[in-house]
Formats: structure tokens, sequence, C-alpha cells
């Protein structure tokens, strides 16, 4: 029973600093005014939702009309590889195809084309819709950021002098924070 007694001492202090750690955590997610998850979450179940969350409405018909055009390129790249392929197979079948000057290395070409072009536009709308959700999340993230008037921070021409014969001239650095 000592060494369970000791042992069990031993663990509580580890877990209060836990605690302690998690407790500042959530104080400072509390600092935001808008909660990341919860924007990253609205977004990613319905695109866009995270953006309204932010209060960045001005987004989601850039975000829409990306996913639609993505949409009608995936569906166009998918209509000519059908055709393509289609002809191939009626190529092939000893049949007659609606591309009758192209070989069958052509037909082949073209299949291969279409098909990464549409292989493409569907990772390009992967790739939307992960940016719609990393742009919620940031947003959210920076929703506490100070874009006040009263931090700014300048740039400026200095000249300074190194010894009494020489000039330096340079730039300089100033941040105001009032």
């Amino acid at each position: 029973m000592g060494m369970s007694a000791a042992f069990a001492q031993e663990i509580l202090p580890a877990s209060k600093e836990k605690i302690q750690e998690q407790e500042q955590r959530k104080e400072t997610a509390s600092l935001l005014p808008k909660n990341p998850k919860k924007a990253t979450l609205l977004s990613a179940v319905m695109p866009g939702a995270g953006q309204v969350y932010n209060g960045k409405t001005w987004k989601v018909p850039l975000l829409y009309a990306g996913i639609l055009t993505d949409v009608y390129f995936i569906q166009y790249n998918n209509r000519r590889y059908e055709s393509f392929r289609d002809a191939l197979f009626a190529l092939d079948a000893g049949e007659k195809n609606q591309f009758p000057s192209l070989n069958r290395a052509a037909l082949v070409r073209n299949v291969d084309y279409w098909r990464q072009n549409r292989d493409m536009t569907l990772l390009l709308l992967l790739g939307i819709y992960a940016l719609n959700l990393v742009d919620a999340n940031v947003d959210a993230h920076l929703s506490g950021f100070d874009v006040s008037d009263d931090i700014s921070l300048k740039v400026a021409p200095q000249v300074g002098t190194f010894s009494s014969s020489s000039l330096s001239y340079g730039f300089s650095l100033k941040l105001n924070i009032h």
C-alpha cells in the first residue's frame, strides 16, 4: 500500500499542471471573437458557411463560382473522355466510330488526355474544398487581430554618420503602438 500511495502522489502534480494548461488554452481560445473549430466545421459541412460565420460573406459567391466552374469542366472533360473511349472500343470491335479520321494511336492519346484532364479537375475541386476549410479557420483565428489605426509600421529614409568624415544612407522602420 505504501508504494501505491506514493505513486498516486507523484501523478497528482502532473495532472494539476495538465489541467492548468487546458484552462489556459480555453482562456486563450475564448479571447478570439470567432471560434476557429466552429468555422472549420461549418465550412466542412456546407462550403461557405464558415465564411458567413466569420462575417466574410463576400467570399461565398467566389467560392461557389469556383466550385461550379470546376464541376462544369469535370463534366465536359468526362464527356470528351467517354466519347473517345467509346470510339476506341468501337474501333477495336471493328465497328464504325464517330472519329473515322483517327487511327487507334490517336484515339488512345485522346482517351488518355481527356481522362487526365478530368482527373486533374477533380483534384482541383478537392483543392477548392480544402482552401474553403483553411480560409474559414484562418479568418476565425485572425478575427481577434487588431487592425486599428493605433498600430502602424512606417518605413522612412535615414541619413547617419559613422565618423566625422563619412555619411551612411539607409532605411528605418518605426513601429508605433498607441
